[in-house]
């Protein structure tokens, strides 16, 4: 059984109260103060700031349910929405489509996101009613984009990258089992099973890799995240006050704190009750550093 991460007790920052609080990224300006902590709320559409260096806070209504938001190498941001990829503007607040790869699908929206190291976006999809098998993981990169390939499962979540750039994460979430696919040249290859969530653990949502090349897993009525080294051994768990956590990033000075999301959506009346921080923002201390993120090329 994988101990408790020493160190690592989870306290609310920012208790909003998210639906479905999802896909947080650490975005560093030169500036310690313009340096912040991003995500989004999917089902009551928003975009999130927090800087952590003053605790300011900053909202951005999402004309679509949002998957995520990363930031790009020309300063401006990117927003996965239910319509597709859009260019996001925080200054006037305004969305406009770059790349819509699910156009023939209204029923699926994007979910999560990342980037590698060539600045491509790798992003996923799934199916909004949690049914039909037609999420898929595609790769955007300039004016391009292209199906990974991968099979379709009806939640994707993910996918993130190895420090190498070599192996590729990604998650069949209903059906608990974490995957690990090897990629060249933007390439999906070769695919093995990583690992699989036991019954009553909870389910894998959102992903991220630690500098020393271990995955952390937020687990979705699990009560907590998980840390995997790189073989797919369980090797730590940081528990949690909120039964759905989402995903965590890495920021702070020298990205050695973890913020992660969380969600009350799915939670009855009683449930909510027993857990007034369900949708807050945490943060913890993961006794690792993380990796930066890459800005998107797009």
């Amino acid at each position: 059984m994988a101990l408790t991460i020493p160190g690592a007790k989870p306290e609310a920052i920012w208790p909003l109260g998210a639906t479905l609080g999802e896909g947080p990224v650490w975005v560093a300006r030169e500036n310690a103060q313009d340096s912040a902590l991003w995500f989004v709320d999917i089902k009551a559409p928003a975009i999130h700031r927090f800087v952590p260096e003053t605790g300011a806070t900053a909202s951005w209504p999402a004309p679509a349910q949002v998957g995520w938001v990363l930031p790009c190498a020309d300063g401006t941001m990117l927003a996965g929405l239910q319509s597709g990829v859009h260019r996001f503007d925080p200054a006037s607040g305004a969305f406009s489509l770059l790349a819509a790869p699910e156009a023939h699908l209204p029923g699926n929206r994007l979910n999560d996101a990342t980037v590698a190291a060539d600045g491509a976006v790798w992003l996923g999809s799934m199916d909004d009613a949690e049914a039909a098998d037609t999420g898929r993981i595609y790769r955007l990169h300039g004016a391009g984009c292209a199906d990974s390939g991968l099979p379709p499962v009806s939640i994707t979540n993910g996918p993130a990258f190895s420090p190498d750039g070599t192996t590729l994460y990604h998650h069949d979430t209903l059906g608990r089992r974490i995957w690990a696919s090897t990629v060249a040249d933007g390439v999906v290859t070769e695919t093995r099973l990583f690992a699989q969530i036991e019954d009553g653990a909870g389910y894998p949502d959102g992903p991220v890799v630690d500098a020393e090349g271990c995955l952390w897993v937020g687990l979705f009525a699990g009560w907590g995240v998980r840390r995997y080294d790189p073989a797919g051994q369980l090797i730590g768990t940081v528990p949690f006050p909120v039964a759905n956590v989402t995903k965590i990033a890495f920021g702070g000075p020298g990205l050695r704190t973890a913020y992660a999301t969380t969600a009350s959506k799915g939670l009855g009346a009683a449930e909510r009750a027993a857990q007034p921080l369900a949708g807050a923002l945490f943060a913890f201390d993961p006794g690792v550093a993380g990796l930066p993120c890459h800005l998107a090329q797009v």
